[in-house]
């Protein structure tokens, strides 16, 4: 008698995937350093001679690299629009969209001596996307749990990164804007120092987050250098030992912000570099002294080390598909 043949169970069906249906917004604040950085090494050509059309390769590479991830990221939102507000609901997913805003003030700054028709409209859509994403989160602290309301550094990209703006809208001609975003910006800036200082003397911050730490250098970084712009050299002058005094700070407890070793929040370390990079080649400029031109030329040189291998080794963690997983990335 024969025995009826066994087979081994068919593998289970994959399940199917699109593309782009998980893309991170953690892929935005490397980003948003890179454009930094480029704009740092376009401000050299004045301080330091260097040629401008370096600071112009770099930002030119860095505008197809941010096209190409907000395309994935549209992508995402276009599959199932809600996964715009469910990132919004968690910290890496809020600071990647805020940093997708801010990077295309700094992408309108970069295309401004090329075409300031076309500056003033990728100006006009990252203000808009800025404010939807601010009253959002706003909405949605006043509405949550109190205990969800606790002062982080992302609020400064939420709701002073409006100061950003002022570096494109400035060659667009919008002085009264540009004036107005800086002292509005200023106090709120303030406001946020003021309340996580007393909530860091409060209690501890948990090692995986003291990265994000970092970004309270930024607000004093691109308001001097605003300040500088808009005709406030004194200002600037406070700003940039501000900003000194708190990267000096960074600087000593670096050890202790990356004790729980390489993540994706390391890209809160890239855009305050950059901009703290450019306020010190301004202040260089109203001050002139050799002893700041050579600071701001380490610090340049120190972003341009730092920086790159970050982004790459956070597009990476995209790439490998570990980066949504990691910052719980909503999916489509």
């Amino acid at each position: 008698m024969s025995k009826t043949p066994h087979f081994p169970p068919p593998p289970p069906i994959p399940e199917k995937t699109r593309l782009f249906q998980r893309t991170p917004p953690a892929i935005f604040p490397p980003i948003m350093g890179l454009f930094g950085l480029g704009l740092a090494w376009r401000r050299a050509a004045e301080g330091f001679g260097v040629p401008a059309a370096f600071g112009d390769m770099i930002l030119g590479a860095v505008t197809l690299l941010y096209l190409f991830c907000l395309v994935a990221y549209v992508a995402k939102f276009m599959q199932r629009p809600a996964t715009f507000f469910e990132d919004l609901k968690i910290l890496p997913g809020r600071a990647g969209i805020v940093a997708l805003a801010l990077s295309g003030y700094l992408m309108a700054t970069t295309v401004v001596p090329f075409s300031t028709t076309l500056a003033g409209v990728i100006f006009g859509l990252a203000l808009a996307v800025h404010v939807v994403v601010a009253l959002r989160v706003a909405y949605t602290l006043i509405t949550g749990p109190i205990e969800a309301r606790s002062v982080t550094p992302v609020w400064h990209l939420l709701f002073v990164g409006f100061i950003i703006s002022p570096l494109a809208a400035l060659s667009l001609g919008l002085y009264a804007y540009s004036t107005t975003v800086f002292w509005v910006s200023l106090a709120i800036a303030v406001a946020i120092w003021g309340a996580s200082l007393a909530q860091f003397v409060r209690a501890s911050v948990p090692a995986p987050l003291r990265p994000l730490l970092a970004i309270h250098l930024a607000p004093a970084s691109v308001l001097g250098t605003v300040a500088f712009l808009i005709g406030q050299p004194l200002m600037g002058i406070i700003l940039g030992l501000l900003a000194v005094l708190i990267a000096s700070v960074l600087i000593l407890r670096a050890r202790w912000l990356a004790e729980a070793g390489f993540s994706p929040l390391w890209g809160a370390f890239t855009f305050p570099l950059a901009a703290f990079a450019t306020l010190l080649q301004m202040l260089n400029l109203v001050v002139a002294s050799d002893l700041l031109r050579i600071l701001s030329g380490l610090v340049l040189v120190a972003a341009t080390l730092i920086i790159p291998p970050i982004a790459y080794k956070v597009l990476m963690m995209w790439s490998k598909g570990v980066l949504a997983v990691k910052t719980n990335a909503a999916q489509a």
